[in-house]
């Protein structure tokens, strides 16, 4: 399984998904953990990928999203964005709207 493919399975898989450096428990980077703040303060569950433990991924996902920072958070398989724009959603409510649509 290529790179892409790899991603596409993990992003078909899991509706609300974030690929962070760290853990949502052990974030290693203060961005990671402010997108896991707004994430576990809206109550949806979600999945992570820890992308420090997967260089592979680290790298093919900036080229498979066109994204080259991290965290990237992917709602039902599209990327919603980084850090700045979740904060942003979040503060004026319109991450609640798209996560009002996750099962």
């Amino acid at each position: 399984m290529d790179i892409n493919e790899k991603i596409k399975t993990q992003l078909s898989e899991f509706p609300l998904l974030l690929y962070m450096k760290g853990t949502p428990d052990f974030p290693q980077c203060g961005f990671s953990a402010t997108v896991c703040g707004i994430l576990k303060a809206s109550e949806k569950r979600f999945a992570f990928v820890n992308i420090l433990e997967d260089p592979e991924i680290r790298d093919g996902l900036k080229t498979y999203s066109n994204w080259p920072t991290f965290p990237q958070l992917y709602i039902n398989g599209e990327l919603v964005g980084g850090c700045d724009i979740i904060e942003q959603m979040f503060e004026n409510g319109e991450l609640k709207t798209l996560l009002d649509g996750v099962e």
